[in-house]
């Protein structure tokens, strides 16, 4: 049985990654911080799935070490965790730059750094980031966001370098507006105003994402490393 660990699986985007895994055979590693109840939620939807909730704070090391015990080894790495601002960088205090930083971009890179280790001894595996399109044009209201997406579309481009002779895959999959809790926050009239930016004339969902992922980690996507998929709707 492979073994995925899907970081940030109680939210939108990682709860439809977790329904693809799931029908795929895999055991689940999911992972979360606060939001016990949609772990148990899924566990109940899928009483038959092999799923493992992990409970950390990824921007605390000791509670990394704590993931690191629990899923000692897995195939594919999803880095789906984080957290939006919205608002102008002065309205932000240093503990919340921070705090943003280290979730998104410090504790991405020391999982892959972890795992990649076991991946580069059985010469497979796959790495896959969700970034933002954000992170390649940036966003005003979202400059720390965008740099943290950035950084990981940097690491996303390097690190597959470094890892191609081990046969170890590493891509980013960049969406656009998705409907999901993330985006609560938006009103009515703002929401529409973004949806009429886009050329399909929709935001896009979690389940929409979540292919992409799962193709990233297929056969059928062999070829594929070091790349930034965007999944918005020809919005950027």
């Amino acid at each position: 049985m492979k073994n995925v660990l899907i970081t940030g699986a109680s939210g939108g985007i990682g709860r439809a990654t977790m329904k693809e895994y799931i029908q795929r055979g895999y055991r689940v590693y999911a992972h979360y911080h606060s939001n016990e109840r949609r772990i148990k939620e899924m566990i109940a939807e899928y009483p038959n799935a092999d799923i493992i909730p992990v409970r950390a704070d990824l921007s605390n090391n000791a509670e990394l070490d704590h993931v690191y015990r629990i899923a000692e080894k897995v195939d594919t790495l999803i880095l789906n965790a984080g957290s939006s601002f919205i608002g102008l960088l002065t309205d932000m205090n240093d503990k919340d730059i921070d705090h943003m930083i280290t979730l998104q971009l410090t504790s991405s890179v020391k999982l892959a750094k972890h795992y990649s280790s076991s991946m580069v001894q059985q010469k497979s595996g796959s790495i896959i980031v969700v970034s933002s399109v954000w992170g390649a044009t940036g966003a005003s209201c979202e400059v720390v966001y965008s740099t943290v997406k950035g950084g990981l579309n940097a690491f996303v481009k390097s690190f597959a370098k470094e890892l191609g002779p081990s046969g170890i895959r590493v891509n980013a999959v960049a969406p656009g507006y998705i409907s999901t809790n993330m985006n609560d926050s938006l009103s009515s009239e703002d929401e529409q105003n973004l949806i009429d930016e886009i050329p399909l004339g929709r935001a896009g969902t979690p389940e929409e994402v979540a292919g992409v992922i799962t193709f990233l980690d297929s056969t059928n996507s062999s070829y594929i490393s070091g790349q930034i998929i965007s999944v918005d709707g020809a919005w950027i």
